[in-house]
């Protein structure tokens, strides 16, 4: 009562933005995307200064990918609880991934120009990206994730359909990265040919830091539509014994539906 039709849809979005469209829990504030432009801004910034030596390549592909560990966790696909000795294993393996891939890379760039070393971060992010998500949710896809009707009934769970779901954010998550950590190596290695990080050495973090913010103001909310949350897939593209069993339990007078519905996650 008392509420106008705006102030409804922001309550809306407020809501949708702290609590799991699944489990209906509120979801720890550091993994929510609400939380993305402040926290991968700075360990983006951080990433992109403090690549030339092993230590701080170790130290920040770490605390990224501990970071990115919490978001694919949060905002998973579905409400199936996953054990801690398996969620333990997948942070290691992420984690472990992320920083081999990054110390290999930056090993084979020594004898190229100093901005493609600028780039190995990226690089290693993108790779990273793609053990990080998929081991952090793993048991989706050893147990699939919940298809729905157009009524939001659960008609089972799907693997196909997970891998799906985890190629989609994978594809935004790197997609999100690009601009921010492609872009400033460039000016930052021009401004390093002028001399003027010689001159002004710590304008370096700040000015990469605020740079990946401004990026990722954007990219975010754009890359996290590039695919709906909500997404649809094929009933004909479900496993055999699934379209079986959604036959049986729609029964013989309906006909398949042409569509099923998933959550595919953040």
């Amino acid at each position: 009562p008392g509420l106008t039709e705006d102030k409804l849809w922001k309550a809306k979005q407020t809501y949708d933005s702290a609590f799991h469209p699944d489990t209906g829990e509120k979801m720890f504030i550091l993994g929510r995307m609400a939380f993305q432009v402040p926290g991968n801004m700075t360990i983006t910034g951080c990433l992109l200064t403090f690549y030339k030596s092993a230590p701080a390549v170790i130290f920040w592909q770490w605390f990224n990918q501990s970071f990115n560990a919490i978001v694919n966790y949060t905002n998973r696909s579905g409400d199936a609880p996953i054990s801690p000795t398996r969620l333990g294993v997948s942070y290691v393996l992420a984690t472990a991934g992320a920083v081999t891939s990054a110390l290999a890379i930056n090993k084979q760039v020594t004898r190229f120009p100093p901005v493609v070393g600028r780039l190995v971060p990226y690089a290693a992010v993108a790779v990273a990206n793609c053990i990080n998500i998929p081991c952090m949710r793993s048991a989706e896809l050893s147990n699939g994730i919940d298809v729905l009707d157009d009524n939001g009934e659960k008609l089972g769970k799907s693997v196909r359909t997970a891998r799906v779901a985890i190629a989609q954010v994978t594809i935004s998550r790197v997609l999100m990265a690009s601009p921010g950590m492609v872009l400033p190596p460039f000016l930052m290695d021009a401004l390093e040919r002028r001399g003027i990080l010689a001159r002004y050495p710590w304008i370096s973090a700040p000015l990469q830091v605020v740079l990946c913010g401004l990026f990722l103001t954007f990219t975010t909310p754009m890359c996290c539509a590039l695919f709906p949350q909500t997404s649809s897939i094929a009933f004909s593209k479900l496993e055999k014994d699934l379209q079986a069993k959604i036959l049986e339990k729609r029964g013989r007078d309906l006909p398949p539906p042409a569509y099923v519905y998933y959550n595919k996650g953040l």
